[in-house]
């Protein structure tokens, strides 16, 4: 008799950041969540949020979301799979920080801290620089306001409130009526 891991078939609870700032961004944003919508069960997700690049300010805006989603992947299985949409969306092994046409993070896996290395990639969350970046956190408290960090267990109002007054002053809201909704099939 198999017995069954004591995990098998529970839904995690997870947040990623998707990002862009190559080509049609918001289209590319789309097409993530449709890849993602494979294996994850939107809960929740933020509007559009638009960034000056960092660290270099000269390189393209970037666009970014957050979304809650639960799925039954395990953290390295979701790691490999989000690695695969940004190939097939088009990122390139590059410098860091260069311009992408999608970018994926996994910020929190079931509200704990984890550090694992998985084929030379270490995978942390909750993410190690999320309660640096405006372009998280904003999308983050507009769709979970109690959220707490796992490591610091600081709430999110917090850290929005060490965020520099030119970090905030960076971010709006992206408005578009262009972009293409990609339909599950």
């Amino acid at each position: 008799m198999i017995k069954q891991d004591i995990l098998e078939g529970r839904h995690n609870t997870i947040i990623l950041a998707i990002g862009s700032n190559l080509g049609n961004r918001a289209d590319n944003i789309e097409k993530t969540k449709f890849h993602l919508s494979h294996f994850c069960n939107f809960l929740k997700v933020s509007k559009l949020y638009e960034t000056p690049s960092w660290p270099d300010k000269s390189n393209p805006k970037f666009l970014n979301s957050i979304i809650e989603c639960k799925t039954k992947l395990t953290i390295i299985d979701l790691f490999e799979k989000i690695k695969r949409i940004e190939i097939l969306l088009g990122r390139k092994k590059n410098i860091k920080n260069a311009p992408r046409t999608c970018d994926i993070d996994i910020i929190d896996f079931n509200n704990s801290c984890k550090n694992i290395v998985h084929n030379g990639k270490e995978i942390i969350t909750p993410h190690p620089r999320m309660h640096e970046r405006n372009f998280t956190l904003i999308p983050l408290y507009e769709i979970k306001k109690n959220w707490i960090h796992p490591k610091s267990k600081q709430k999110i109002d917090i850290l929005l409130r060490k965020l520099s007054s030119n970090s905030i002053s960076d971010i709006k809201i992206y408005q578009t009526n262009d972009i293409i909704k990609y339909a599950k099939i």
